[in-house]
């Protein structure tokens, strides 16, 4: 068990804005991000060939070689170095996060994959600058080598932003999304726990029936569309070699837009019903669950539909925001645990048995309800601050 925030915590928090960018900034964009795209790729290569000879290929090692590309091309010197450098740190990070699955021996399907090349025109454009390589003038977005940009400003930004990362969506719409230093905003204390259990059939199931989040299935409710689209898609797909039809293009641009509509409303949701979650309980104890493995199983569609990962982490920042304490919990076998004197089943449920018995207290639970419960026992948290009430039979202890 993870406690993930605490009381008066001030984190870090990312503002995204909209931005209008003329065609002169696009063409210095584009030019940015095909260097920024070149080091990736030689920063790949140069750790792949380093693999093959049993040699050691960090940050430092790179960013020592960017120095001597930079030297070696003039077109890579014309650029801003910063946007390059962060490229080589990007890298070396998703390199390191790779190599330490692999050390810690996870399976395949939870594994970060090895980095790849980005290819043009596939791969979309992301650049990002440190302070010293932006500024913010008149309401505009000033970055290194004279490209300005416009931001459509939604809201304030509540301090002096620490970085920006500049990147075009599948539309083609282009966003600046600052770092800032969050500002905790603490709500009146409720003296009120809830645990929280991420499931399938139900994205949230908790201690409390008002505050479970059902499954807003609002990837089906537009399945339709998508279809339509991709089969339109699929009947003007162009030949290789060959550029895409006016059609294609537009059917295209129709199903992103519909998978961006889908994104929105699932964040939407989540933002709704963490609010409410994180203003009526004073502690969350939440399952660290990582459904990522559910994307090779039978239940991958519903599961991505339920949006799991987009929830928690709206939660979490939610809490933060809020100055809330959460903590996430191991969901090692929370359905076989019982929720009120903690012990455990000898044999795992199966998912067609939705109650569960215990055999040493006798209480009768919903399963995703138990495991709720066993989520507060985890976290050193009594269940009964989430009903507030005395639960019967004997004492709490906290499962091993």
């Amino acid at each position: 068990m993870v406690a993930l925030t605490k009381p008066g915590e001030a984190g870090r928090a990312r503002y995204t804005f909209r931005l209008r960018v003329s065609s002169t900034a696009l063409a210095g964009l584009l030019s940015e991000w095909d260097r920024g795209r070149w080091v990736w790729n030689q920063c790949v290569a140069e750790s792949r060939a380093a693999r093959k000879a049993g040699e050691e290929c960090g940050a430092a090692r790179l960013d020592r070689m960017l120095t001597g590309w930079r030297c070696e091309h003039t077109w890579l010197r014309e650029g801003a170095r910063v946007p390059q450098q962060q490229a080589v740190q990007d890298f070396a990070k998703s390199r390191a996060k790779s190599l330490k699955d692999i050390k810690d021996r996870l399976p395949m399907r939870r594994r970060a994959g090895m980095p790849g090349f980005k290819q043009k025109g596939v791969a979309r454009p992301s650049l990002n600058y440190t302070r010293r390589n932006f500024r913010l003038k008149g309401g505009r977005l000033h970055l290194a080598g004279g490209i300005v940009l416009t931001v459509v400003w939604s809201r304030e930004l509540p301090s002096e932003p620490s970085s920006v990362r500049v990147y075009r969506d599948e539309l083609g719409h282009w966003y600046a999304s600052f770092a800032v230093q969050a500002e905790v905003q603490p709500l009146p204390p409720t003296g009120a726990v809830i645990g929280v259990d991420w499931g399938v059939k139900e994205t949230a199931t908790t201690t409390s029936d008002g505050h479970d989040l059902p499954h807003p299935e609002h990837g089906r409710k537009a399945a339709g569309k998508l279809a339509r689209y991709q089969r339109m898609m699929a009947r003007r797909k162009p030949k290789r070699g060959q550029a895409a039809s006016k059609g294609y293009r537009r059917a295209k641009r129709q199903a992103g837009k519909e998978h961006k509509k889908i994104a929105r409303q699932r964040q939407d949701t989540a933002r709704k019903w963490a609010k409410q979650v994180v203003r009526d309980f004073d502690q969350l104890a939440v399952e660290d669950f990582r459904p990522k493995f559910l994307a090779k199983s039978t239940m991958a569609r519903k599961a991505s539909d339920a949006a799991i990962s987009a929830t928690k982490h709206e939660l979490i920042n939610m809490a933060r925001k809020h100055g809330r304490v959460l903590h996430l919990v191991d969901p090692a076998h929370t359905t076989m645990d019982c929720g009120r004197c903690g012990a455990r089943t000898k044999h795992a449920l199966p998912l067609s048995e939705r109650t569960y018995t215990c055999t040493a207290c006798g209480a009768v639970f919903p399963r995703d309800k138990n495991s709720a419960r066993v989520m507060l026992v985890r976290a050193g948290l009594n269940p009964a601050g989430a009903d507030r009430g005395r639960p019967d039979g004997p004492p709490v202890r906290r499962a091993a």
